[in-house]
């Protein structure tokens, strides 16, 4: 991912333990989950340039500008939060990149979506990421 990178925050709450999801749950879930995925993404894209200003601004207006960024850095925590909520986990600040958590042949998987499309078209392992994206048409979600 080309961009400039700064400190991306943390839950500052438990987490809490993962939902399994259907895909047919974790399509429903998506109106919710793109709104707030939308929010991360254009929260995440501000406090980058706002910090690409304070490296090139003058010292007079740093306070000011930190100030700006710890602000967004606590709506950032807050977005994510309500993800956490809602039982899906971002893996990506810049594109919106989401994975629930969903069965396929009595395993683990992750079924994959990010912000611009309209469904989860997309699953893979835990351990595959977003290259071993594999088309849900495969997916077995029964034992």
């Amino acid at each position: 991912m080309a961009g400039p990178q700064f400190f991306t925050p943390r839950s500052v709450r438990p987490s809490r333990p993962r939902r399994r999801f259907t895909l047919e749950q974790a399509n429903r879930s998506l109106p919710l989950v793109k709104r707030i995925v939308a929010d991360i993404v254009r929260v995440h894209t501000d406090a980058t340039k706002l910090q690409q200003k304070m490296e090139r601004g003058s010292k007079r207006d740093l306070p000011a500008m930190q100030s700006l960024l710890e602000q967004a850095m606590h709506r950032l925590e807050d977005y994510v939060d309500e993800l956490s909520e809602v039982g899906c986990e971002l893996k990506d600040y810049q594109v919106g990149l989401i994975d629930f958590t969903g069965r396929h042949k009595g395993r683990d998987v992750c079924l994959c979506w990010r912000l611009g499309e309209e469904r989860i078209s997309h699953w893979h392992e835990l351990d595959a990421g977003f290259a071993g994206r594999q088309p849900v048409s495969t997916l077995q979600e029964t034992e």
